[in-house]
């Protein structure tokens, strides 16, 4: 059994000479996603001390996943908005659909712009 030692509620295990922390990853079953992985590097780029924060407190998964979760949920209410905006229906898929596809592919495209500029570019 190696010696442990608890420091400001940091553990610390003995490992020959010298006391080296013991930290624990907290469990995240949660996929960080496309948008989570585009963000990680931001704030390692033009914030890194809540980089090293994040990290070093094991909420570095968690926060990308909440961040990818987010996106996720901004962007489907964007596609909708315009849809409903645009005219883009059921119907229009009925009669034409390659003019559908268009239209859908346009309103996906400028909706994800937005939620990159709002949320995972900054």
């Amino acid at each position: 059994m190696k010696d442990k030692k608890s420091i400001n509620n940091i553990e610390y295990v003995l490992v020959g000479d010298y006391y080296i922390p013991d930290l624990k990853l907290p469990h995240e079953e949660r996929p960080f996603g496309k948008y989570g992985r585009m963000h990680r590097e931001y704030p390692k780029e033009h914030n890194p001390m809540m980089f090293n924060d994040l990290v070093l407190d094991g909420q570095l998964w968690t926060y990308l996943a909440d961040l990818n979760e987010q996106v996720q949920e901004r962007l489907s209410l964007i596609v909708e908005q315009m849809k409903a905006a645009e005219g883009v229906t059921e119907e229009l898929k009925a009669a034409d659909q390659m003019a559908w596809i268009r239209a859908m592919n346009s309103i996906h495209n400028r909706a994800e712009e937005i939620v990159l500029e709002e949320i995972v570019y900054r």
